[in-house]
């Protein structure tokens, strides 16, 4: 049997063709997704009373609390370059690298905005979302009640 030449030999990490996998990604939306919808829920369970997707505010909280001056943003982990849980992707890595830094870095900035503002912001991991929401509603507890 002839040995093979490593070059020639091309890894397919994905399943799917790039074109699904830009439909895919493209069909990913911002806001009402699943986990903020379970997070609002476990919130309103608890008796918190507050808006959601505010599209006035810099960043589109997807919680605000106004009189308190809260806001919570739900962040997925590869969205938002999660230290324990993202994954650079093997394809396009110089397109993912500098789209996840640009959200890194917009996440900075929206933070510093609302606490030079007087505002509190909470940013929940998804991961801490579909795992922690008690912690997150007792610290809501602790800071609003």
């Amino acid at each position: 049997m002839p040995a093979q030449n490593t070059s020639q030999i091309k890894k397919r990490t994905d399943i799917y063709s790039r074109k699904k996998r830009s439909e895919i990604m493209g069909s990913v939306r911002g806001r009402g997704t699943l986990l903020e919808l379970n997070f609002a829920k476990a919130l309103r369970k608890a008796g918190f009373r507050f808006s959601c997707n505010v599209k006035r505010l810099p960043g589109k909280p997807d919680i605000v609390f106004r009189k308190e001056k809260i806001v919570i943003f739900v962040d997925g982990c590869f969205w938002h370059g999660c230290k324990k849980h993202f994954k650079l992707p093997q394809t396009n890595q110089w397109f993912w690298e500098e789209k996840i830094g640009k959200n890194v870095l917009r996440d900075r900035h929206i933070n510093k905005f609302y606490n030079d503002m007087g505002w509190m912001v909470k940013r929940v991991w998804e991961h801490d979302a579909k795992k922690k929401i008690k912690s997150t509603v007792n610290f809501l507890n602790d800071n609003i009640k």
